[in-house]
């Protein structure tokens, strides 16, 4: 396809935010400055702020300010945003967050670019850190071995710009309009945490081709630390820091552990999970909370709050 027809091919760009706009403004300012424009972009505010309407106002290209009075998560959000781009006339969809940004301008572009190259789906650049750009923002688990390093991706991919069937897919993730029709939008049910390994499952389902180029770049807070060690290292558990987010997190990896092509990952979950709790940690009660929890996903009890009188 000539650069001419992909500059005709219509892109909307998505971003969901809730309660940080002083991040939004420089996500914002980084995905309007891309060298490939979107043609228009669409934020769904989960707070339905005043300010967040005003600034998504004064960017310079067509927007769409979508204010939600009831918080959606970033599930919810970006289904919102997702279906209203496809309503506009998308062609692609380019979706992006409120605390990260492409790292330059030439993001967008080097995504279609390559997309095009290999008659993807979906592409997703990798995911750095933010304060350290050589450190990918997520850990990478590839069998038994963690990457987390850039470096580490680019030496052990086969091809010198594109990892296939691997990708994150709501930071900077670039989507076919037709790939959302066949593998659907993000399930509002799960709220946050899971909701994009949950349509990763979909898309590697679909046998649609996609994967991580390697030449583009979003930048995002370290996420990393969530992931402790077991067993030297040669395993980890994810404990996030709060009672909210390990409440979404268990929950909604039970539901997803349930579901086809998941479902033989749940014996390795207890082996990982009952090591870090009972011989890590040393903390019986953690293990009984995360089995609660991972039962209300498996059983499909979607409830906010701690879902204790919903079983």
């Amino acid at each position: 396809m000539s650069d001419e027809r992909l500059r005709e091919e219509r892109i909307i760009a998505v971003v969901v935010t809730h309660r940080r706009p002083d991040e939004l403004a420089k996500s914002l300012d980084a995905v309007c400055s891309q060298s490939r424009r979107p043609d228009h972009l669409i934020v769904v505010d989960n707070d339905h702020d005043e300010r967040v309407r005003d600034l998504v106002a004064g960017q310079p290209i067509p927007t769409t300010y979508l204010g939600s009075q009831r918080n959606l998560g970033g599930a919810g959000g970006f289904a919102l945003g997702m279906l209203h781009a496809l309503s506009l006339g998308a062609q692609w969809v380019w979706l992006a967050d409120d605390d990260g940004r492409p790292q330059d301008t030439e993001v967008l572009a080097t995504l279609l670019a390559c997309a095009e190259r290999h008659g993807l789906a979906e592409v997703s650049p990798m995911i750095c850190d933010l304060d350290d750009p050589a450190r990918l923002a997520f850990p990478l688990r590839r069998g038994l071995k963690w990457r987390r390093l850039v470096s580490e991706l680019r030496t052990e991919s086969v091809l010198p710009d594109l990892m296939p069937g691997i990708a994150h897919l709501f930071n900077g993730a670039l989507f076919r309009a037709g790939t959302l029709e066949a593998v659907g939008v993000p399930d509002l049910r799960l709220f946050f945490r899971g909701d994009e390994t949950e349509l990763h499952r979909r898309l590697l389902r679909s046998g649609l081709p996609f994967g991580t180029c390697l030449h583009a770049v979003y930048l995002h807070p370290q996420g990393g630390d969530e992931f402790r060690p077991i067993l030297g290292g040669r395993m980890h558990a994810q404990y996030p820091d709060n009672p909210t987010k390990r409440y979404f997190t268990y929950r909604n990896r039970g539901y997803l552990q349930s579901q086809p092509g998941m479902r033989k990952l749940v014996l390795q979950e207890y082996l990982r999970y009952g090591w870090y709790f009972l011989v890590t940690e040393r903390d019986p009660a953690g293990l009984r909370e995360w089995i609660r929890l991972r039962r209300l996903g498996r059983r499909e009890r979607f409830f906010h709050g701690d879902g204790k009188n919903s079983s």
